[in-house]
């Protein structure tokens, strides 16, 4: 399973960079607008940092929008992914920028259904969103594996599921075992991922016995 971390900050991506859990990176509007730069700059940078996918969201609302914002976005890095929210002029845009070799993301897609359609539009990836279905009291693993059944059903679907709005670490585990290709997981997510309090707790008690035993720091 690949990890790709949710967030456009430089430095929260060079901090999991450092532990070796940045396989792409996720970004939409919102997370770009808290960095206080422009969104070129600031892609430009994260795509020299990062060697990998970097996902990048239109706001075009009309397919013609949409493609021609896409074909710009496109040029901001050597490995960028156009996301684009799912609806009909959305499925448009992913299928005329699938034919000119331009990665898409489909997202903020929430049904079994949606996936089939993002699939047969030739999306590179689909953003099932599990954390807002969890929100409105439905299982949002519940669709991944939906989902993962489907693609596995037919061996001409490429598309890859990058499971998100992810909320804590169950979600990543059991996306992971239900064989989702990707995650994309916040800051402060991979943070919890690491700690245990028996991790903890072992910590403490062998240094202090290394104390006992003249093993200095």
């Amino acid at each position: 399973m690949k990890i790709f971390i949710d967030t456009a900050n430089l430095n929260e991506i060079r901090k999991a960079k450092a532990l070796g859990l940045v396989d792409g990176v996720t970004t939409n509007p919102t997370l770009l607008a808290k960095e206080g730069e422009t969104a070129e700059t600031l892609i430009r940078k994260i795509s020299k940092e990062v060697k990998g996918p970097v996902n990048v969201e239109v706001t075009g609302i009309t397919c013609e929008e949409i493609v021609k914002e896409a074909k710009v976005l496109a040029t901001w890095g050597d490995e960028i992914v156009i996301k684009i929210p799912i609806n009909q002029e959305g499925l448009k845009a992913v299928r005329i920028l699938a034919t000119e070799g331009i990665q898409t993301n489909v997202t903020l897609l929430f049904s079994a259904s949606q996936a089939i359609l993002a699939a047969k539009a030739g999306a590179t990836y689909i953003c099932p969103f599990i954390g807002r279905l969890d929100d409105i009291s439905f299982n949002g693993l519940e669709l991944i594996q939906q989902i993962r059944e489907i693609y596995d059903n037919y061996d001409e679907i490429e598309t890859r599921i990058i499971v998100a709005s992810v909320r804590n670490p169950i979600h990543v585990i059991e996306a992971a075992r239900m064989g989702a290709e990707i995650v994309t997981i916040p800051p402060a997510i991979l943070d919890q991922m690491a700690k245990h309090p028996l991790t903890d707790r072992g910590i403490a008690q062998f240094l202090e016995d290394a104390k006992k035993i003249g093993v200095k720091k």
